[in-house]
């Protein structure tokens, strides 16, 4: 718990965080700063947002989405034990915040507690939690499971976010972190026809299409990612697998032709 809250002191009280730029000074209170972890979210820049997340607080210790969000990103993170931890500190003050039992219940179940996250997500449900949000996190726990009613889950979130990219690409993730990739797959390209400018959306097209033993069209996939955002790129793993197809060499030299690096 130190250790936990350690982390957790430097990021809601650091003031060396890192602010974009812009032509047109902003007033950067807490919603200055929630539209800030909004985009570095969206831009699958996860540690990023937990950081304005943490500003957020500075202004606003009373603010649930703030809280939910920090669970949300070390989830994304895939820091697991932290997320609930962070979940029970924020659960103090929001004890019937349906995001925020949602996502600790995904917490659990991604931690390996799966009776205890089916109770968090039963509990997220039964506090008028009708969100995209807390319907992908009960289908990620029932996928835990294993259990078939994750389908339904998932065809829930999506009804209600039927031209949401954000929703779309979230439970393309949830697909993937499970290893199901061919449904990750049609997720990605839906969230593609949704907003094909999206990087995040291209790169985990490309992430699915390399899991599916697919390398070429997803060495251009990752090269639409870092067309469209030159931060965005394949992680070393499946720059790996992309190097054993003979392929990466050709990516790189498409790369410095089009960004001069």
């Amino acid at each position: 718990m130190g250790q936990i809250m350690s982390r957790f002191n430097h990021l809601e009280f650091s003031e060396h965080f890192e602010e974009q730029s812009s032509s047109t000074p902003a007033i950067k209170d807490g919603q200055y700063y929630l539209a800030q972890a909004r985009q570095a979210f969206e831009s699958g820049r996860f540690e990023e947002a937990l950081r304005a997340y943490a500003k957020v607080l500075e202004f606003d210790p009373q603010c649930a989405a703030a809280w939910t969000g920090q669970v949300k990103m070390l989830i994304e993170l895939r820091e697991n034990h932290e997320a609930k931890l962070w979940a029970d500190k924020a659960l103090e003050l929001f004890p019937n915040e349906a995001e925020l039992l949602a996502a600790k219940a995904v917490a659990l179940a991604r931690s390996g507690d799966l009776q205890a996250a089916l109770t968090f997500s039963d509990a997220a449900v039964e506090a008028q939690g009708n969100t995209p949000y807390v319907w992908l996190a009960r289908a990620d726990v029932l996928l835990a499971r294993a259990e078939k009613r994750a389908e339904f889950c998932f065809g829930k979130a999506l009804t209600l976010a039927a031209q949401d990219w954000v929703v779309h690409w979230l439970a393309c993730r949830i697909y993937c972190y499970y290893q199901k990739f061919s449904r990750g797959l049609q997720l990605a390209q839906k969230a593609l026809e949704m907003d094909a400018t999206k990087a995040v959306v291209w790169l985990q097209f490309g992430r699915c299409q390399l899991a599916l033993g697919l390398p070429q069209v997803a060495a251009t996939s990752f090269a639409h990612a870092r067309e469209l955002d030159p931060l965005c790129q394949a992680d070393s793993s499946e720059i790996s697998d992309l190097a054993q197809s003979g392929l990466w060499r050709r990516l790189r030299g498409w790369w410095r032709q089009a960004f001069g690096s």
